[in-house]
């Protein structure tokens, strides 16, 4: 073990990712100077939250895991929150949406104790039988269905869906001493982000096609190529470091992060176009909102984590 308890080869990632954003920095700066309009507004925001994300993140995963479990699990509630603040809900649920939040330290304790069983059970069946039990006793059947499917499926994408990156540090150690949990947890973090940026860049490089015109204008089939190519071979460098896969299964891994990085991203376009929103919200300048970051991790997480546990687990 190392700096802060993390181990060596975590520290390592770190350090590469800490000179990615010194150099993008350096360039922005640049620009700056050289141009007498400066450095375009966006670009210079996406850089210092990058800065402000990356010191957070760091922080999480260098202190105990059950602290870094608390910052997930705060995460899901600032995500949720936010997709509750967005969706239309009937006034009559409002105590329906306490049950839900309180359903969020529910998930979460069974990731600290390291329960598999009743963390992969609790919300897909305890908690989806009895919100709607608990909806009905309050006797109003107006918009029923829509009020039950969309307090679900946000409990299923942002509860259930990103417990599994909590999960990742509950994971026995010696599946991989490598690393351990926070090694996973970078890996899946860093490749869900940095999968979403190649996609954009090679979009806006070459793309031509638009692979879901009517969801996600700007998504282009050179995009999503370009993008998971580029994720799948940093994916197969980065495995043997970080986690036990081999090289092919790391590999296979880039190729699931990149098409799940993407749909999970065009699922929640979905969902904002459907409500007519831009963003999520501006908690993050120059990225919008909670859910406008863990958009792609939404499905990116629970897949590869089953997949990793299958393989290794």
């Amino acid at each position: 073990m190392s700096l802060l308890g993390i181990p060596p080869a975590v520290v390592n990632a770190l350090g590469s990712i800490l000179a990615i954003l010194v150099i993008a920095t350096l360039i922005v700066a640049a620009m700056h100077v050289s141009r007498a309009q400066g450095a375009p507004a966006e670009l210079v925001l996406r850089i210092r939250s990058w800065w402000v994300m990356f010191a957070v993140f760091t922080l999480a995963i260098a202190l105990n895991p059950t602290v870094s479990i608390v910052f997930f699990a705060l995460i899901s509630f600032l995500a949720l929150k936010e997709y509750f603040s967005l969706i239309p809900t009937r006034r009559a649920d409002r105590s329906v949406l306490f049950w839900a939040y309180l359903a969020i330290a529910v998930q979460y304790y069974w990731v600290g104790i390291g329960w598999y069983g009743m963390f992969l059970v609790f919300i897909p069946i305890y908690v989806f039988l009895l919100l709607p039990m608990r909806m009905l006793l309050i006797g109003e059947t107006t918009h029923f269905l829509r009020a039950t499917g969309s307090l679900q499926w946000g409990l299923m994408l942002l509860v259930f869906g990103l417990s599994h990156l909590a999960f990742l540090l509950a994971l026995p150690e010696a599946g991989n001493p490598g690393a351990g949990g926070a090694g996973l947890v970078l890996y899946l973090v860093f490749l869900t982000q940095f999968n979403d940026v190649a996609q954009y860049v090679w979009g806006k490089l070459l793309g031509r096609h638009k692979v879901v015109p009517t969801v996600s204008p700007n998504k282009t089939l050179e995009g999503l190529i370009g993008g998971v190519l580029t994720t799948t071979l940093l994916a197969w460098l980065a495995g043997p470091w970080l986690t036990p896969l081999s090289g092919y299964q790391a590999a296979a891994a880039g190729l699931l992060i990149g098409f799940a990085g993407f749909i999970g991203d065009v699922n929640i376009s979905a969902l904002k176009r459907d409500l007519g929103v831009k963003d999520s919200g501006q908690l993050i300048p120059g990225h919008g909102g909670i859910l406008d970051r863990v958009d792609s991790l939404t499905y990116t997480a629970p897949l590869f984590f089953h997949y990793l546990h299958y393989l290794h687990y």
